[in-house]
Parts: structure tokens; sequence; C-alpha cells
């Protein structure tokens, strides 16, 4: 419920370092992108390079075609908050 009440309230989703309930939500929204319920950017603020290999990983799953381009193309990241947010509205509608 508490999920649900999160998607639909949001107009994005940032995503800080965490754990495993932080990748939980994270690959949920993403599931939810593909799916088209929404197209909402999630964006990774990658702190100290925290999502590094995570970011290698989704790219590798995207080149493999197991995950979409219109879906990947809505996880952005940058190390700096503002960045982050610009690169996230920048993707608001699309």
């Amino acid at each position: 419920e508490r999920k649900a009440k999160m998607m639909d309230l949001s107009d994005g989703f940032l995503i800080l370092p965490g754990g495993v309930g932080t990748l939980d939500e994270l690959f949920e929204v993403m599931a939810f992108i593909n799916l088209k319920v929404h197209k909402k950017p999630c964006g990774l603020l990658n702190t100290d390079g925290f999502y590094d290999k995570l970011i290698e990983f989704v790219d590798h799953a995207a080149s493999e075609g197991f995950i979409q381009p219109r879906t990947r193309r809505y996880l952005v990241h940058d190390t700096d908050p503002s960045q982050l947010l610009a690169k996230m509205e920048s993707l608001d509608g699309v």
C-alpha cells in the first residue's frame, strides 16, 4: 500500500545509496516503466561510485536486450544532486 501511494503521488524517484529494500523499490519502479504504468524518472545519486557496478549491470542487461531502451532511458545517474535533478527534470513527460 505504501509503495502504491508513493508511486501515485511522486513525480519521480530519487535513489540514494542503500541496501536490498532500496534496490527492490528501484527495480519495481523500473518494472512499472517497462509495463507502461508510468513514465516517471528514476535518479541514482551515485555517491563515491556506490552505484557504478549497478549502472554497469543495467547497461549490460540493456545491451543484451533484457531491458528495453525506453525503460533504460528513465534511469539516470550523477554524483552531483543538482545535476541529477536536472537530468530527471529533462525526462519529465518523455
